[in-house]
Formats: C-alpha cells, structure tokens, sequence
C-alpha cells in the first residue's frame, strides 16, 4: 500500500512537470512568433518611409534656359488663337523701329516696337535678341531683365513693344559709343539694324549692363 502512494505521487509529479514544460514551450514559440511579427512590420514601415523620403527628394523646380541672348530660343514658344496654333511673327513681316523713353535723368530706357505687317496672325512671345554695335565697329550681347514672358499674339496691323533698360552714365566717361541696334525677334535668326535712338542718355558700363524685358502688346 505504501509503495503504491508512492507510485503514484511519482507519477503526478512527472504529469506535472511535462504539464508546464509544455506551457513554457507554447509561450516561447508565442514570443518568437510575435518578434517576428514586429521585426517583419518595422522593416516594412521602415522601407515605406525611404520610399516616400526618395520621392519627395525627386521633386523640385526645374532649370530655365536664361543664358541664351539670341532670339531664337526654346523657352519662347509660339501662341494660339482661338484654339488654333499660332507661329511665330517673321523677322520680314514686322516694321520695328526704336525711341528713347528714358523716364529720367539717372534711368535709360527705350522702347522698341515690332509692327506685324503680315497678313496673318503671328506670335511674337518671347526675348528677342539685342546687340549694341558701338562706334568702334564691335558689337556685344545685352543681358536679360528678371521677367518672365508674356503671350503676345498679333493680328495684321497690331504692335508688340520690349524695352532695354540701363543706368545712365552722367560723368562724361562712358566705355560704350553705341551707334545701332541689332535686333532679332524672339524665335527668328534674321536681324535689322537701327540706329542707336538720338537723345538717349549715355551707358553706364558696358553693352552688357543693359538689359532687355521681354515683348508684351500694347493694348
């Protein structure tokens, strides 16, 4: 009878033991999964936010073409008209001519006007292309004023109007002589020449220190 209690509180013991032995295995296996679990949703999050940090990086305002001096140029499209496209004013089709409208004795300005003679509607939108010819025979590029274009569409009898702009030089010591203007409308390649208007004020600098604004009608 002895031996039998004892037989069997040995048994419950080792019912016991492999009881919790199994419980403990159960929470171990529980944890591993949830760690990985965790692991698997942090590279996740982790890869969705480079992915979008990237993107953002991406984006940004692109480059403009400002260097260019000459008329015909990329960034100076054609227009439209009533839905229809429109192309560019031809340099043979429009009467230009030039007039100081200095605004006063420190400022230059003049003012260059473009006349479509055509018989068709054309653009001129855009900078057009300046030299200064000085009394020397040499002729340099103008800069360009910080503007941005305006459409300027033009019917047969209609004028487009761009200014230079420049600091007038009153000390009687000016480095420019400047005699013409070569003038090249926006998006052509052939030129006319003007003579330097009378009465403008003296450049204060050199052919490079004027600047040009882009055309715009004048209605």
């Amino acid at each position: 009878m002895k031996h039998t209690r004892i037989a069997a509180f040995a048994a419950l013991g080792l019912a016991a033991a492999l009881s919790l032995t199994a419980c403990n295995g159960d929470d171990s296996g529980a944890d591993a999964s949830s760690q990985g679990a965790a692991t698997s949703n942090s590279s996740s999050s982790s890869s969705s936010s480079s992915s979008g940090g990237g993107s953002e990086a991406g984006q940004g305002p692109s480059g403009s073409g400002q260097d260019s001096k000459g008329g015909a140029d990329a960034t100076n499209g054609g227009g439209t008209s009533g839905g229809t496209k429109v192309t560019s004013c031809k340099t043979k089709d429009l009467a230009i001519d030039a007039q100081d409208a200095a605004p006063d004795e420190k400022t230059g300005r003049i003012d260059i006007t473009m006349v479509n003679r055509g018989s068709t509607t054309c653009s001129a939108t855009g900078f057009p292309g300046v030299d200064i010819k000085d009394a020397d025979g040499t002729s340099s590029s103008t800069g360009r004023g910080q503007a941005q274009p305006r459409v300027t569409t033009l019917k047969p009898g209609d004028a487009a109007v761009f200014n230079l702009a420049y600091d007038i030089d009153d000390s009687g010591e000016s480095m420019a002589s400047p005699t013409h203007l070569l003038v090249t409308p926006p998006n052509e390649t052939h030129t006319v020449t003007l003579k330097w208007p009378a009465g403008a004020g003296a450049i204060k600098g050199i052919a490079a220190d004027v600047q040009v604004y882009p055309t715009h009608t004048t209605k």
